[in-house]
């Protein structure tokens, strides 16, 4: 799950974590009152969308009178920034850097622990440092057992300060950082930039946080800021149906049963030079109406062209999840080609009631990807 940069912004005011001052706005007609609030003269006026990438798509704008802050106000809202609409922005103080950091936490699945990651290069795109500049990301492991005590976070602020003073901002933040990531079960906290002014302080001037979808039944305080994408919310659908689904951006819709099969389906339509539309595993049932759900799922995706249904009849026999199938198909309207791959317990048979439908019959794996890739 993800928040908004004003949201993650109110979470680390709640923490004692260094922000400037900001305002949201929903409307063009609320900046001039955000304008006066901040009472001073410069302010950064921000989009406020759930992706990276604001900047370079004109998305903040540094405004220098209320005047400047109300046509910069009224360029961004409503533009699209990689497909999502900007419906609210925020007006931010605007502060005098001397220098930008880059600081996060994030789940490390290798080390099964949370990694500090920090940078003297902050303001660009953390990837790209990684990837020319390596040496110049710092990455800590955090035992779950010590957690971020004093001494550890004094040693981790002295990697990008000598000076005292900013060595014990900088730890402070980083505890209360590690803090507000535990609490919150996230999976990302990220100040990028966080910058040094010319006074002398450190302030975070962005915030991106991530959560564990998972965990979200114990954080009521984070469900009820939640802004589902249209993804999201396809996503959660399919979790209510007893689906496992992840939207892709292929044309071929993928129905597997079991999560291993779903992913070498997957492999081998690449292998066969197609595109995937998803993963989507529908677990060991014949049930006509889960069918039903999950080809609604699929059809939902203005993207896929052909549906590849692959079964493997373990438990599950195959005549039964052909009689499902033709069941489910009743109900369902649509012109889009269906190949089936049925294979396990009582195969011939399932393919038997399957042949001379409206279901293109595969008896190999190879077999059904070539058809799906090949469809018309």
């Amino acid at each position: 799950m993800k928040i908004h940069e004003y949201q993650a912004k109110n979470l680390f005011a709640s923490y004692g974590i260094p922000v400037e001052k900001y305002v949201l706005c929903n409307a063009v007609k609320d900046v001039v009152g955000a304008y006066d609030s901040l009472a001073m003269n410069t302010v950064v006026v921000k989009a406020q969308v759930l992706t990276g990438g604001r900047g370079k798509a004109g998305g903040v704008k540094l405004a220098r009178s209320k005047d400047e802050a109300l046509k910069y106000a009224e360029a961004i809202l409503g533009m699209t920034i990689k497909d999502y609409p900007v419906e609210k922005i925020i007006l931010s103080q605007a502060v005098n850097i001397r220098s930008e950091y880059y600081v996060s936490f994030v789940i490390d699945r290798n080390s099964k622990s949370v990694i500090l990651m920090m940078s003297a290069e902050g303001g660009m795109d953390i990837e790209e440092v990684a990837a020319t500049t390596p040496e110049k990301l710092f990455k800590f492991a955090i035992d779950p057992f010590i957690g971020l005590p004093d001494y550890l976070a004094r040693k981790f602020a002295f990697t990008l300060f000598k000076d005292i003073a900013q060595v014990n901002q900088l730890s402070d933040i980083l505890q209360k950082l590690y803090k507000l990531f535990v609490d919150k079960d996230a999976s990302l906290a990220e100040i990028n930039p966080l910058v040094l002014t010319d006074e002398g302080n450190l302030s975070a001037i962005d915030a991106k946080m991530t959560f564990d979808d998972n965990a979200l039944f114990r954080q009521p305080q984070i469900q009820a800021i939640f802004e589902p994408t249209e993804e999201e919310k396809t996503e959660a659908y399919a979790k209510e149906k007893g689906f496992s689904f992840v939207h892709l951006d292929g044309e071929i819709g993928c129905m597997v049963n079991g999560a291993g099969l779903a992913m070498a389906t997957m492999d081998m339509i690449k292998l066969y030079g197609g595109t995937p539309a998803n993963f989507l595993d529908i677990g060991g049932s014949s049930n006509p109406n889960k069918v039903i759900d999950a080809m609604n799922l699929l059809l939902k995706d203005p993207q896929v062209k052909v549906v590849l249904i692959n079964i493997f009849g373990g438990i599950t026999r195959c005549d039964d999840v052909a009689a499902g199938l033709l069941k489910a198909f009743e109900q369902l309207k649509t012109d889009i080609p269906v190949i089936v791959r049925l294979t396990g317990t009582n195969e011939k048979e399932g393919r038997e009631m399957l042949r001379g439908t409206r279901f293109r019959v595969a008896e190999t794996m190879s077999e059904a990807v070539r058809q799906a890739v090949t469809a018309p």
